[in-house]
């Protein structure tokens, strides 16, 4: 009897033991499912780096660099390169024109070391580096922009720029942005050591995560990493590294010029907010609209907020995927930043609507219906931004949505501070203008104070 009741025991237990393994290996492939469909797939990547990108928490998963700069670890990623063969071979977007930055501006490209032309292949001594210790303050204004207090949350060194070409007279140019410092461990959460959108650094598989930004080019809806700038006002609103020494890299207003290596971003300030658009669009909405605080995989409802369309959704004017070679060989990480404003017309009207295509809103700004922030004629505010692009979410950036207006592009505008670039500056822009170059020059004195503060410990 007492066999016979162990027995069915065992059965029970065994039965028990393969139904829980049943539904444990369900369960699993059915998180399996539910994370391959969050996947963008590789097809949809320009970037074929790129090891993975999460569209559920807005994260691509990149390849990390080991490097030095003055004997300290520094750690760093690429994402373009100017060279084609090397763009095909190493998976990263190419972008011919960056092969001119340095055109006028030798500092826009820092000379590296290397026993290995390849960027990556061998150890790299880097000419500057970055202070990613000071804490990024936004304190937002009465409408969200323009803010009461900025400031960056890091800062480029002497030396230090994103683009990087490996010795001397090498015409190779790599986007090769420093992401964090030291030997760990990381701080992801305040960003102490790391840039503010990396969300996990792993040294022992190599890589990095980075939270990745919505956007639009040409009628798409598409997807980018942000770096570093050469406005600390934008800097802060975009998350990255205040690098003012790109901001001489040729040329503003001029997207379409081979000789260049700036293509033209539009960012708004005025578009329509929450999800009224849809989808919303623009800076008072990114701030507005979206839950305070640094981004960290903590700061759960500030990811699901800007996977959700807290993004400004800006506009890009060139996009690797175009199947025009001439306009495809336009594309750059490097963008010349467009501030438009909507009319108080357009707003009344409702037409404040989000655009997706740069020739629409050059269209819409030919009519009068955007502007600059001063009322003038739109055009480049003379900031750059290092936004390489990682893929695109349905069908790929094709053609221009419409023709390019008959209207001659404005000179640029040059902020205080800043080395003009041709023209005049336009004298309605110049309250918003004093609130760009005073963030660049109260950045500019803390840096100055830090590296008095330096020297004097090191004369110690």
């Amino acid at each position: 009897m007492s066999k016979v009741t162990h027995s069915n025991g065992l059965r029970l237990f065994l039965s028990l033991t393969l139904l829980m393994a049943a539904f444990a290996w369900i369960g699993g492939t059915q998180a399996q499912a539910q994370e391959g469909e969050s996947l963008l797939p590789p097809e949809k990547l320009t970037m074929k780096s790129v090891l993975r990108a999460d569209l559920i928490k807005g994260i691509a998963t990149l390849p990390l660099y080991k490097g030095t700069y003055n004997g300290a670890t520094v750690w760093y990623v690429i994402t373009d390169v100017s060279d084609a063969n090397l763009a095909q071979e190493l998976g990263l977007n190419h972008a011919p024109r960056l092969a001119n930055a340095s055109n006028g501006c030798p500092a826009c490209v820092q000379t590296v070391k290397s026993a290995d032309p390849t960027l990556g292949r061998a150890p790299v001594e880097y000419a500057g580096t970055i202070d990613f210790s000071p804490a990024r303050v936004l304190t937002p204004g009465p409408t969200g922009f323009p803010p009461l207090a900025a400031s960056p949350g890091a800062v480029a060194g002497v030396g230090y720029v994103d683009l990087v070409r490996v010795g001397e007279g090498n015409l190779v140019v790599f986007n090769a942005p420093i992401i964090a410092t030291g030997d760990g461990p990381f701080d992801v959460t305040t960003h102490a050591n790391t840039n503010d959108r990396v969300m996990a650094v792993d040294t022992a598989k190599m890589t990095v995560d980075l939270q990745f930004i919505r956007a639009f080019s040409h009628g798409k809806d598409i997807f980018y990493l942000t770096f570093g700038s050469s406005g600390a006002l934008s800097d802060v609103l975009e998350r990255g590294t205040f690098v003012p020494a790109m901001g001489t890299i040729p040329f503003a207003n001029d997207s379409e010029n081979p000789k260049g290596a700036r293509s033209a971003i539009f960012t708004f300030v005025n578009g329509q907010r929450g999800e009224t658009s849809p989808p919303a669009q623009g800076l008072m909405h990114v701030i507005q609209d979206n839950p305070p605080g640094d981004l960290s995989l903590q700061n759960t409802a500030l990811l699901e907020s800007l996977c959700l369309g807290g993004d400004a959704h800006n506009v890009l004017d060139s996009f690797p995927t175009l199947q025009d070679p001439q306009l495809a060989a336009l594309y750059t990480p490097m963008w010349d930043l467009h501030i438009a404003v909507w009319s108080n017309e357009a707003v009344v009207r409702g037409l404040n609507v989000a655009q997706k295509d740069a020739n629409q809103i050059r269209q819409l700004a030919a009519q009068g219906l955007l502007t600059n922030p001063g009322g003038g004629m739109l055009g480049s505010a003379n900031f750059l931004v290092n936004c390489p692009v990682i893929g695109f979410a349905t069908d790929a950036p094709a053609a221009p949505q419409a023709p390019k207006p008959l209207m001659v592009a404005p000179p640029a505008i040059t902020p205080p501070g800043m080395p003009r670039t041709g023209g005049s500056d336009s004298p309605d822009a110049a309250p918003w203008l004093a609130l760009l170059g005073l963030t660049t020059l109260l950045v500019g004195a803390h840096l100055m104070k830090r590296r008095k503060a330096k020297v004097s410990i090191d004369a110690r």
